[in-house]
């Protein structure tokens, strides 16, 4: 997405300002946030910004990427550490509460992000969009070698249950939240396959 100095190495300066960018996104929103200050914090002239990014939306798009990535170390380290695929799943589940718990937590980077971009053309509404494809993608795999049929919808459930509890934990008690998440991943799990308490699950 962003584009790195010559030879493929990042520099010093542009890691700072994505390191400014991404906490000053996260925090306080991205529209209400301007390349004066994202500079200013990071310490670095407009100029230097200009060099490693093409301009804003080229730096939301680098946040999100990192976020991107970010999340997929998280689910990969969850199941490399579980052994059913059973278990695989709670780990997954277990990551996600411990975020809910963690210092400075405001909600899904991409939730939030795609509430400012509305326009499904819009390539950072694309990019939250390609996102929670490879999440649901991959939770639903995680589903299906658990036993769930159809697997699909079990996915979609889960992608619910986190996601409501992305938006509750921002609100209310994160333990009580993270708990509560964590009981319907194992409801989830317990519930037989095929059953039309699963079917019934509307969309992410």
């Amino acid at each position: 997405m962003s584009r790195g100095t010559a030879g493929g190495s990042t520099s010093e300066a542009r890691a700072r300002l994505l390191g400014t960018a991404t906490k000053i996104f996260y925090a306080e929103g991205i529209h209400s946030v301007g390349v004066d200050r994202i500079t200013a914090e990071a310490q670095v002239t407009r100029a230097t910004l200009y060099r490693h990014f093409a301009g804003k939306e080229e730096l939301i798009l680098a946040y999100l990427d990192q976020a991107d990535l970010g999340i997929r170390a998280q689910v990969a380290a969850a199941t490399a550490s579980a052994g059913s695929a059973a278990d695989r799943v709670r780990a997954v589940g277990r990551s996600i509460a411990d975020g809910i718990q963690s210092p400075g937590f405001r909600g899904c980077a991409f939730l939030n992000a795609v509430a400012e971009y509305p326009d499904p053309t819009h390539p950072v509404h694309e990019a939250v969009l390609a996102h929670r494809e490879w999440f649901l993608s991959t939770v639903t795999e995680l589903l299906d070698q658990a036993g769930h049929a159809p697997a699909d919808a079990a996915g979609r459930h889960l992608v619910m249950l986190r996601d409501g509890a992305m938006a509750a934990g921002c609100l209310f008690d994160p333990a009580l939240v993270s708990e509560t998440f964590l009981q319907g991943v194992d409801g989830l799990l317990r519930t037989p396959a095929g059953s039309g308490a699963v079917r019934a699950a509307p969309g992410s």
